[in-house]
């Protein structure tokens, strides 16, 4: 069964965020970041329920080569992005997308 990506608005802003702060880093390192997002995006699809449960049916995988991790719930039809977020963050930040 193929589910629906879907990105929540603040996930994507942290992706953006994230990926301009590497870029001024070093000239490609915010391609780097994305592309690592990608290939965590595609395990997902693949193995959606593979991953770590970290705060009830959210789950969590972590990104090669960089210190953040995709938070994300599965339902019938789709995958939620709910956070991509720095390891060292406060989790409330992204617990209060989820739906009670």
């Amino acid at each position: 069964m193929t589910r629906r990506i879907l990105f929540r608005p603040e996930a994507e802003a942290e992706l953006v965020e994230a990926a301009k702060w590497y870029e001024e880093r070093g000239k490609g390192l915010g391609a780097d970041f994305l592309r690592a997002v990608d290939v965590a995006i595609a395990a997902i699809e693949r193995h959606p329920f593979a991953y770590r449960k970290v705060f009830g049916e959210v789950r969590r995988v972590l990104l090669r080569r960089f210190p953040y991790g995709v938070i994300y719930a599965v339902t019938d039809d789709e995958i939620v992005i709910l956070a991509c977020m720095h390891g060292r963050r406060d989790p409330r930040r992204w617990k209060e997308r989820v739906k009670p």
